[in-house]
């Protein structure tokens, strides 16, 4: 291994819940008076915290969202989660070939602690992910791009952050992991790799990661 510490993003990497989430979201800013395409969606909030999506509307319209947003959001995702959330093809056997060679790994994602572990707990990954292997932009305040969350991972871990290899599929969490000094392995399976500036490699099928990472 050429890295010390493996860190994965959870939307998108771990879960295929980028669709779905990203779909909830357009229609309810749409419902609330902010019309907003799923296009629009994953071009504007993919990979970031709750706070960028309020932050961003409050600086387009003057608008503040409502005070409930985050917990209606939620509550739909999760009921969606239930119904349609799967793991990404492939990312089984990557923590299993991971967990076999000794190689320490976590996440480290813009989402809550409570949608980490929904969508692990529906698709069977929190097998995979005990407490000291789930880091959120909670526990740090800042969201990706701020490097904030990869370095208190890598901190957590005990791994300096140049030994690190993060893997991601936004464009905001790919600066986040450039920004911390991290080497970055982009999944293009939702995002095209031109827009994944500053990952070191690509992949668009899970099943590649095993290679690369050796």
């Amino acid at each position: 291994m050429r890295h010390d510490l493996v860190i994965f993003d959870n939307d998108g990497v771990l879960v295929d819940s980028e669709p779905i989430s990203n779909r909830l979201l357009a229609a309810y800013l749409t419902e609330l008076g902010h019309p907003t395409s799923y296009e629009d969606s994953v071009r504007d909030y993919m990979g970031s915290a709750m706070h960028r999506v309020h932050d961003l509307v409050e600086e387009r319209t003057g608008r503040r969202l409502p005070v409930d947003f985050d917990d209606v959001f939620h509550g739909r995702v999760f009921a969606a989660f239930e119904r349609d959330l799967k793991a990404v093809a492939g990312v089984e056997e990557v923590l299993q070939k991971l967990a076999a060679d000794s190689v320490p790994y976590c996440v480290a994602s813009s989402g809550s602690h409570e949608r980490i572990r929904v969508g692990h707990r529906t698709t069977g990954l929190d097998r995979w992910f005990d407490e000291g292997r789930i880091f959120s932009a909670q526990d740090v305040g800042r969201g990706k791009p701020a490097p904030d969350l990869f370095l208190y991972a890598a901190e957590r871990m005990g791994v300096v952050p140049e030994r690190c290899v993060v893997v991601e599929d936004s464009p905001l969490g790919v600066r986040a992991a450039v920004a911390a000094g991290m080497n970055v392995y982009g999944f293009t399976a939702m995002t095209p790799a031109e827009r994944l500036v500053g990952a070191g490699r690509f992949f668009s099928d899970m099943r590649e990661l095993t290679e690369l990472l050796v």
